[in-house]
């Protein structure tokens, strides 16, 4: 009976702990996050922002302006992310959602990464995308998809993912996340370009490559910041 007790307590545990694992409900109509942080005296901080007198709050807190824009694809990877969070627009504070709008060059990419603390849904607007994430350890499956306008697609959470331009046009993807700030870590850029850089002994071993190889990586992520 006592490890009946005990098994289902554990339950309750995990179950409310997996509940709670993503941005927390709102317990006021909204919270507009405060960019002036010199009135913080007059402000309630709640969920990593100060919130805004509701008296003072105007339209402009909910409203953001250019994502007609597309953006500069110039780069290396062929891609740009213009993101709307609550950074950019403080009406998102304890909403739980944020936008991006995904450009890329033809054969462009959104190199591997992940989103630490949110679930994406992305939607194809133009163009033709290949797009996939891989699952945890230890199966590590691969599941893909090649995307026409239109067509949608979702990474879960925390999981590693990617969008690359299999078209000889440019493409254009809108994407939807679970957090007002679902964080973004690519892959190769925290591997290789940390700061300070990681020991390459560890690196070596992990990846499996020569030494020369995980200096020269490091030295060309590095270098790109």
């Amino acid at each position: 009976m006592r490890k009946a007790y005990i098994v289902t307590v554990a339950l309750f545990a995990l179950a409310f702990s997996l509940a709670s694992a993503s941005d927390p409900d709102p317990l006021q109509d909204f919270c507009v996050a405060l960019e002036d942080y010199s009135d913080s005296k007059s402000a309630v901080f709640v969920n990593g922002k100060f919130c805004k007198d509701p008296k003072l709050v105007k339209p402009e807190d909910f409203f953001f302006k250019g994502l007609n824009i597309a953006g500069n694809t110039d780069n290396k990877v062929g891609s740009n992310v213009t993101t709307v969070n609550v950074d950019t627009l403080p009406g998102l504070n304890t909403l739980g959602i944020s936008l991006v709008r995904i450009d890329f060059a033809p054969y462009g990419e959104n190199p591997p990464h992940t989103h630490p603390r949110g679930t994406e849904i992305l939607v194809v607007v133009e163009g033709t995308l290949f797009v996939g994430f891989v699952t945890s350890n230890p199966e590590n499956r691969l599941f893909t998809k090649t995307l026409n306008k239109g067509d949608v697609f979702v990474f879960p959470v925390g999981l590693i993912h990617f969008q690359l331009n299999v078209g000889k046009t440019n493409a254009i993807a809108i994407s939807g996340l679970s957090s007002q700030n679902a964080g973004v870590i690519t892959i190769a850029d925290a591997v290789f370009g940390s700061n300070p850089p990681i020991n390459p002994d560890v690196l070596t071993k992990a990846f499996q490559l020569d030494k020369n190889v995980v200096e020269e990586l490091q030295k060309k992520f590095g270098d790109e910041k």
